[in-house]
């Protein structure tokens, strides 16, 4: 369910959990306060770690494995 903010009449803003088929608030539930829905940066989405078309491809096929990669690693946390 996406959150939505919305501006109070005095300028404060507060959230709310609703779903996409309901309207929007007119009043605030806290306040009586009329309210808009105010338009926020979306942060969008990372996909990080082993498993991403992003992360294991690159322009020409499958990224190739370092060799020794993890041998280098586990030698560092020996020491």
């Amino acid at each position: 369910m996406p959150t939505y903010t919305y501006r109070r009449e005095d300028g404060s803003t507060f959230e709310v959990d609703q779903p996409i088929t309901e309207d929007p608030l007119d009043t605030c539930p806290e306040t009586g306060q009329d309210v808009e829905r105010i338009i926020t940066d979306n942060p969008g989405v990372i996909f990080k770690g082993e498993g991403f078309h992003v992360n294991d491809y690159d322009d020409h096929g499958p990224k190739e494995e370092t060799p020794g990669a993890d041998d280098e690693d586990a030698g560092a946390e020996a020491s």
